[in-house]
């Protein structure tokens, strides 16, 4: 609730600093601007956001999320650091053991499990947030923006795999 909270607030101040800034430069700026000037000088998105044509409001919006999202990371970055030492150290005890022990082995495969699992669940839902921001064009737009990644990416492995065939030793 905190987090929901909070996220409002930040989607919220951001639509107002924006609308304020828009304002402002709409009544100060006499030169006119190119598109792409406009676009910069509003903090436009990068990657495939910039291709969505997305309103200074969704801009808003989704910068909050990624904000929101980002903090969560920074925040709890000591603590991430600290596990993941503690998890190398468990790892180099298991390797340099005369035998292994299957148990600590499945309680650490575990604890990886879990982790990855909350990554994705907090991937799944950020996605979620930031396409609810979206027109169902600008929904159907990134889907095509992401098969056609996929594709590419697809071709490039299947190129990388023909290329390390030929190369002696691979």
């Amino acid at each position: 609730m905190k987090k929901l909270l909070l996220g409002s607030v930040l989607a919220a101040s951001s639509v107002f600093t924006v609308t304020a800034c828009t304002s402002v430069n709409a009544t100060t700026d006499t030169t006119p601007a190119t598109q792409m000037q406009q676009k910069h000088k509003n903090g436009a998105m990068k990657g495939p956001m910039s291709k969505l044509d997305l309103t200074v409001t969704q801009q808003a919006q989704i910068k909050a999320i990624m904000q929101e999202k980002r903090g969560d990371r920074t925040a709890d970055r000591a603590t991430h650091q600290a596990e993941r030492a503690q998890m190398d150290q468990q790892i180099q005890a298991l390797t340099n053991a005369s035998t292994l022990n299957n148990a600590a082995l499945n309680r650490l495969a575990d604890q990886q499990a879990t982790k990855t699992k909350q990554r994705f669940i907090e991937r799944v839902q950020t996605q979620h947030a930031i396409s609810q921001v979206l027109t169902a064009e600008q929904r159907a737009k990134m889907e095509q923006m992401k098969s056609e990644r996929q594709e590419k990416g697809r071709k490039h492995s299947k190129d990388r795999k023909g290329h390390d065939e030929q190369r002696p030793g691979m």
